[in-house]
């Protein structure tokens, strides 16, 4: 097929656009998946959802096991365990501290990788756009579990080797087949929470789960590993602050939730985040790659 290089900075506008939608395919599988989660569980759910992920994936892309070196397969392996962990370690948390901090504490992971990767004023971004975050998603009363927070800030490790993992196994594929391994990978890991609760599975909770996983997992982490194949860790770390602010938009459209002005605020703190790492994608920007 022909390739069409692009500049850095429609590059990154790409994919923005992905992890928007992106964003918006995960809130919307967990609106369909939450119908199961008081009987299931939300892990042996997370399991079930990327189960039904891997199992598309992998028909649709039919990875060769054969040909690839250690060095990718380690990828692959390490790619899928750290999906795996953010949904155990994430979870885990939500029953010890609330949502919002959690969730802040979670994006800690690629707001460090973006600042890593970032150089003189665009290094300061991730952290616009984490108080974007904390104000989206406001500040708890009262003390925090320690082991909640430690468990928070394991899901922040796992969603920074997420975002890392995902320009390496990308810039060694250049498909999808390795995602298809990866996840399937992460369905494997999260498989005991699955066999635990494969009793409690009802008819009528398969569409639902089914739908969730192909929308909220394949979907997405296919939109999630373009973006940062195009973009880099350094923009997309930056962009993955819209999915609590996507989470308070979606609540307040779809249920009615309202949003204070410090919310608003946070919001507009994220898009201004997310418009200076695409403006500033042009700077240091790597060679681009083709587009098959």
């Amino acid at each position: 097929m022909l390739s069409f290089p692009l500049g850095a900075r429609p590059r990154a506008l790409t994919a923005a656009a992905l992890v928007l939608v992106g964003s918006a395919s995960v809130q919307l599988s967990a609106a369909l998946a939450s119908s199961a989660f008081g009987s299931l569980g939300t892990l042996a759910v997370s399991g079930f959802r990327m189960t039904a992920a891997a199992l598309v994936l992998l028909a649709l892309t039919r990875p060769a096991l054969r040909g690839r070196g250690r060095a990718a397969w380690a990828g692959i392996l390490l790619y899928g365990a750290a999906m795996a962990a953010m949904n155990v370690l994430f979870y885990a948390a939500l029953d010890r501290i609330p949502l919002g901090v959690a969730v802040t504490l979670e994006f800690c992971g690629p707001l460090a990788v973006a600042a890593v990767a970032s150089a003189g004023r665009a290094r300061l971004l991730p952290f616009v756009a984490l108080a974007g975050v904390v104000l989206v998603v406001g500040t708890p009363a009262g003390g925090l579990d320690p082991l909640g927070v430690a468990l928070a800030l394991g899901a922040a490790a796992a969603f920074g080797g997420y975002t890392v993992l995902a320009g390496r196994v990308g810039a060694e594929s250049g498909g999808l087949g390795d995602l298809a391994l990866s996840v399937a990978v992460g369905a494997l890991l999260l498989s005991p929470f699955q066999a635990t609760q494969a009793g409690a599975l009802e008819a009528g909770h398969l569409a639902p789960l089914v739908l969730s996983g192909l929308v909220g997992v394949a979907l997405a982490f296919s939109l999630d590993f373009q973006a940062v194949r195009l973009a880099g860790t350094r923009v997309v770390g930056t962009l993955f602050a819209v999915d609590p602010a996507m989470g308070a938009l979606v609540g307040a459209v779809a249920l009615g939730d309202r949003l204070p002005p410090a919310a608003l605020g946070g919001i507009a703190l994220v898009v201004l985040a997310g418009a200076g790492a695409v403006w500033s994608a042009g700077r240091r920007a790597p060679a681009a790659p083709p587009l098959d």
